[in-house]
């Protein structure tokens, strides 16, 4: 069934919202080190530093599952289309103002409202996608392709990190010097700029605005997604969501604290150290891209959405902890395609549960159930692995602050996949192709 142009219009802009909530994400790995370097002069690997890790890696996203979930509440209340606009102007608004931080403090306040407006973002858009596209193939491609541009955010924020690394200097002044994690961190307002002129134009979804205008919208609630009927689903998928979180913040994102510890990269100048580690990340959204990709394709072809999960937690099981535990602390180029397969396995899953929640719950539920386990599941619980790994390092053997980092990641990314294995085999099979009225 060919799209409309109203459609395709759709799906751009979906895809470019997809793409900014992972932006928005993806650059605090990559300017978490310069920026407390610079903002309070602390010391990778020492424990203050570590401390401000945790807290700008968890805080956000504590503050952005809570305000994410209540999100979710209430674009069953009032409309998708609504909440999607107040979160675009609430994270582009935070983004520009990060990038004039003046303080760790600073820092974390408005990394927190980005966070919280990417959280509320994913959930609505997601909704909003499933059901504005009926028909269940096209449905299914619709969510599996605009949300392997997310990967594509993550290749264009590694992509302007290492472009201003060469450029920072010609740019205008920020309080005195051309830091380039503050750049960096302004550049997330650039894709918001089309989010915010074209989405209030678009329609509402069409499933819910009848309900609402019919007055069979029931009213949602947290109580009803632990019912009886959806008890299993709120529970497993928050368990799992949090899993595949883990794996990311807990392994995959302490990648750019790895790289400059490195034997072919310690010697270098900061400069050449960042380029290194752009790299490496380059490498990783590649893969990630490739992993979102691979889910759109298997998503209409494997009935079954165990098995589909599968095929990318059993390798990702295997792959990731070998990774941290030899390529990081030893070679570079063996890092790199290491990092290229764990990414893969890991963020295809990310994929993977914005094509399967959406067909668990009801037109007044969605967006709660949606973000039960997306933010209390995903950010609250999973991105909380990032502080584990952070604090674990502390205690780990090694030689120094990026070899004891990486063993940590190894335990904690071997610990998350296990359990979100075994956790699969109680997720529950949605009827095939049809989604909840």
């Amino acid at each position: 069934m060919a799209l409309t142009t109203t459609q395709w219009l759709i799906c751009i802009v979906a895809a470019i919202g997809f793409a900014f909530d992972i932006y928005e994400i993806l650059v605090l790995p990559l300017i978490l080190q310069p920026a407390l370097m610079d903002l309070a002069g602390l010391k990778p690997g020492t424990p203050e530093f570590n401390r401000w890790v945790g807290l700008l890696f968890y805080v956000p996203a504590l503050a952005g599952g809570f305000f994410g979930l209540i999100g979710g509440y209430l674009t069953d209340l009032f409309g998708r289309r609504r909440v999607l606009v107040y979160s675009i102007l609430l994270y582009a608004f935070s983004a520009l103002a990060a990038g004039y931080a003046t303080s760790p403090e600073m820092l974390l306040v408005f990394r927190t409202t980005t966070f919280i407006g990417v959280c509320v973002e994913f959930v609505a858009a997601v909704a909003w996608l499933a059901e504005l596209f009926p028909d269940p193939k096209q449905r299914e491609n619709v969510l599996g392709w605009t949300q392997a541009f997310s990967s594509i955010g993550g290749l264009l924020v590694t992509g302007l990190y290492y472009l201003i690394q060469n450029w920072g200097p010609s740019l205008p002044e920020i309080h005195g010097g051309h830091a380039t994690w503050r750049y960096t961190l302004i550049s997330g307002l650039i894709p918001a700029i089309p989010l915010m002129i074209i989405r209030p134009f678009l329609p509402e979804s069409p499933a819910w605005k009848e309900k609402k205008e019919k007055g069979l919208l029931k009213r949602p609630s947290f109580g009803e997604i632990f019912s009886p009927e959806y008890r299993t689903t709120t529970i497993v998928t928050a368990i799992m969501f949090a899993c595949s979180y883990g794996a990311a913040f807990g392994a995959i994102q302490h990648i750019p604290r790895i790289v400059p510890g490195l034997p072919e990269v310690a010697g270098l100048a900061r400069p050449l150290q960042q380029q290194a580690v752009a790299g490496v990340q380059f490498y990783q959204e590649i893969g990630g891209l490739v992993g979102r990709v691979l889910l759109a394709f298997l998503a209409v072809r494997i009935a079954s959405r165990r098995t589909l999960l599968r095929v990318f937690q059993i390798p990702g099981l295997i792959v990731l902890p070998l990774v941290f535990l030899y390529p990081a602390n030893n070679n570079i180029e063996l890092l790199k395609w290491g990092i290229f397969l764990a990414g893969l396995c890991t963020v295809a899953q990310f994929s993977f549960w914005g094509n399967y929640l959406p067909l668990m719950y009801p037109t007044h539920l969605r967006g709660t159930g949606e973000s039960f386990a997306a933010n209390v599941g995903g950010r609250m619980i999973g991105t909380s692995f990032a502080a584990v790994t952070a604090t674990l390092s502390n205690s780990m053997p090694g030689a120094g602050p990026s070899v004891k980092l990486a063993y940590a990641a190894a335990g904690v990314g071997a610990f998350v996949y296990l359990v979100g294995l075994v956790s699969s085999f109680f997720l529950p099979e949605p009827d095939p192709g049809k989604i909840k009225e």
